[in-house]
């Protein structure tokens, strides 16, 4: 892990603030429509570090939760004040957390997307060269019908 590379970033309002520790696990663009929603656009874009490269360094955050159609448990974190959606974790990507593509410091946009997933659902307009895609995800198994909206969750 390079060490030196630190990357800072945080909310809307500035009252969360974080850092990042090294370079990205991974880092996708998704069309799910959880990130759809979570987003309020077209998709979500997905930075991927290891949980312990992460540092919240001022600020409370609200949680979100719900189970996905495959049954798996969807945590998303937000700032209380503006709503901003800053990290999530998902119990696919064990040990790692997500964050918010667009809610570094600039210059933004300093990672390299390395995959799209649930293209199935990405709007028509949308064309990019990213060169891994998938109609949904590697490790989708869903158990439930996808019903267009989260009505089945809980918040705390």
């Amino acid at each position: 892990m390079d060490t030196n590379e630190i990357h800072k970033g945080g909310c809307s309002c500035g009252a969360v603030r974080y850092q990042t520790i090294g370079k990205p696990e991974r880092v996708g663009v998704c069309h799910c429509r959880y990130c759809q929603t979570r987003t309020g656009s077209a998709f979500g874009v997905s930075v991927y570090f290891k949980d312990v490269n992460v540092q919240k360094t001022s600020g409370d955050l609200n949680k979100y939760e719900f189970t996905t159609e495959s049954g798996r448990s969807f945590v998303q974190e937000f700032c209380p004040k503006c709503a901003t959606t800053l990290f999530w974790t998902v119990e696919v990507f064990e040990g790692m957390i997500g964050l918010a593509g667009g809610s570094f410091d600039p210059p933004s946009f300093w990672y390299d997307i390395d995959r799209e997933v649930f293209c199935r659902t990405s709007a028509a307009w949308i064309n990019n060269d990213i060169g891994e895609k998938h109609d949904t995800h590697p490790n989708y198994e869903p158990i439930t019908k996808d019903q267009g909206g989260l009505s089945h969750s809980k918040t705390s």
